[in-house]
């Protein structure tokens, strides 16, 4: 709940009602765009360590500090900004697929355990299967072009539609897409699960 306030409805209340006391839509936009920053640092504050997820968010955070602050400062070029931000990441999840390890190994490690030493062995022990190796590049695959047209899709809003309505709509956008994409993946990977016990299975009646 408190992830979906500050990324959700505190930026569109914030930049609401600071417009509509004279605030210019540069201003605002600049002041709404703190809450999601807040949340993320909230979170990496409350870990206490600095995993590759974190890692990830940190860069992000930086990112997009950069961009809101540096280059035209226009109400356009910062929902652009926000456009940019998770088409990179998309464009960082197809990068990593030729890497030793696809991005998503890494966000999978992240919730799959527990963070201990034997669930993090456990989980890197998986990737000597081949369809869990698979099924992670699969998933960098799919996340990796959603986000990428989910900018795309972005940049085509921020400039048919007013500014007030990209407001309002792009939170919805972005978290609409994350939690198809978390449904998704959770789905996928229980089938991928299903059939991998069932090959093992199948290997042990043979053998």
């Amino acid at each position: 709940m408190l992830t979906i306030a500050l990324n959700v409805v505190a930026p569109v209340l914030t930049y609401n009602a600071l417009h509509d006391h004279g605030w210019s839509e540069v201003a605002a936009l600049l002041a709404g765009g703190a809450w999601p920053v807040l949340d993320s640092v909230v979170h990496l504050v409350w870990r206490r360590r600095l995993d590759e997820f974190a890692l990830v968010t940190l860069v992000f955070l930086v990112i997009t500090a950069v961009m809101s602050l540096v280059g035209a400062h226009s109400a356009r070029a910062l929902l652009l900004k926000d456009s940019a931000v998770t088409g990179l990441f998309g464009l960082l999840c197809l990068a990593t697929l030729p890497a030793p390890r696809p991005l998503m190994f890494y966000f999978g490690r992240k919730f799959a355990t527990d963070g201990t030493a034997a669930s993090t062995a456990w989980w890197n022990g998986l990737w000597q299967f081949e369809g869990f190796r698979k099924t992670v590049i699969t998933m960098t695959t799919v996340w990796g072009v959603a986000y990428c047209l989910e900018a795309l899709v972005r940049v085509g809003l921020a400039y048919t539609l007013s500014v007030d309505t990209v407001v309002a709509v792009s939170p919805f956008l972005i978290y609409g897409l994350l939690g198809a994409l978390v449904v998704w993946t959770s789905l996928y990977g229980k089938r991928a699960r299903r059939k991998g016990e069932e090959r093992a299975a199948a290997a042990a009646v043979q053998g």
